[in-house]
């Protein structure tokens, strides 16, 4: 009944969207009580922010993350499909339901783990706002309790759950509109990927580590939801994701016949694109602290090792493998800049190369005198392809 409340509420409500070239479906959100006085309410905020963080307003794309141990959801923003998503802003989750692992039937009172959609905008939620999410999606529907599989999942306001994620209504306003406004630029399906933890921070990783210590099912799913995790930590981009017949999710790009003609096709027309760059006068050679990433040198080896598994299918279709040779700058403010390619592949493989590299975090600055210096760093790494880390697009 819920669902078919909503269904007429926005069939009569879409009589007074209006019509012509110029409609779009924020004006459609105009009309509406709740959404509207969102929109007057944040909507200057919204612009205020992005352009603080340099973000060009409005967002086309956004893809939501959310991590349900550490009780946070991300939105992430780009303009250009083919460009890297940019971090806008991270929300505080304000309660959850369940424990970790995916959502298997109805009344188990869990949030879904796993890769969905925005399939619904509610504007007369019992929670404010609310943002309908494909729950089951194709391996749900596989994997989950056929006749009861649950359903009425949403991101929504207040801060109450029984299976869904509250945001307060003050949150659920912000991410609503950039929703609607992605929905307006033509993005029919905006990602919410939901994972069970953050899995670069120890204390998450080591607790979905314990639970799933007895339970084989638990952890494989774990790891696969990990492997896309990974994929954008590195690349800032999503994979093709789909399900196969027993409901195991299954990552890929284009086709590999598609790949290879859109990749010739873009060689043709390929424009160099621009990257970070700094004026740096001064670069020490002998420091008494060389540069640190974060976690120390071993996280920075097992970061490279995963970039060079993202990064594996962007090779040329006749190689498996390439060891690449990069030069980059920490700055003294410990930004890694004025990235080049020593040893590497082809002009279009070494120009995204430096793109996922410039995605890398903020270093501790190297340290000489007492004082934080600009340091030169020279690394080498292997690029290979494996398994189902696969270049997204």
């Amino acid at each position: 009944m819920k669902n078919l409340a909503v269904i007429l509420f926005c069939l009569i409500a879409n009589s007074a969207l209006p019509q012509g070239p110029s409609a779009s479906f924020v004006d459609f959100q105009r009309t509406l009580q709740r959404p509207s006085g969102a929109l007057k309410k944040k909507e200057d905020t919204l612009k205020r922010q992005f352009a603080t963080k340099g973000l060009q307003w409005p967002a086309k794309y956004i893809y939501v993350r959310s991590f349900k141990y550490d009780g946070q959801l991300e939105i992430w923003v780009k303009n250009e499909r083919k460009e890297p998503f940019k971090l806008f802003k991270t929300y505080k989750v304000c309660a959850m339901a369940g424990t970790l692992g995916p959502k298997r039937m109805a009344g188990d009172y869990q949030v879904p783990e796993g890769f969905y959609y925005i399939n619904q905008f509610n504007p007369v939620s019992n929670y404010h706002l609310s943002l309908g999410l494909n729950y089951p999606n194709a391996s749900d529907k596989i994997l989950s309790d056929s006749l009861r599989p649950g359903g009425d999942i949403y991101i929504h306001g207040s801060c109450v759950t029984v299976g869904c994620i509250p945001l307060t209504d003050e949150y659920i306003e912000e991410v609503y509109i950039l929703a609607a406004y992605a929905k307006a630029s033509g993005q029919d399906y905006i990602p919410v990927h939901i994972y069970p933890v953050r899995y670069n921070v120890k204390k998450s990783a080591d607790y979905l580590a314990y639970l799933s210590r007895t339970d084989a099912s638990l952890k494989t799913f774990g790891e696969k939801l990990e492997q896309v995790y990974d994929h954008f930590e590195i690349t800032h981009q999503l994979p093709v994701i789909m399900t196969d017949a027993r409901g195991n999710y299954v990552y890929d790009g284009l086709s590999k016949k598609v790949a290879v003609v859109e990749e010739k096709k873009e060689k043709k027309v390929r424009t160099p694109v621009p990257h970070r760059t700094r004026n740096i006068t001064e670069v020490a050679d002998v420091v008494t602290q060389w540069p640190e990433f974060p976690g120390g040198g071993q996280s920075f080896l097992q970061y490279l090792d995963k970039m060079g598994k993202a990064l594996g299918e962007s090779l040329p279709a006749n190689m498996k493998k390439a060891n690449v040779v990069v030069e980059f700058i920490v700055d003294v403010d410990g930004v890694p800049t004025n990235f080049k390619v020593l040893q590497g592949v082809d002009e279009e493989f070494n120009d995204e190369l430096i793109t996922v590299l410039e995605q890398m975090p903020t270093w501790q600055p190297a340290i000489l005198n007492e004082k934080v210096v600009a340091k030169k760093m020279k690394q080498s790494f292997l690029v290979e392809r494996v398994g189902d880390l696969v270049s997204g697009k």
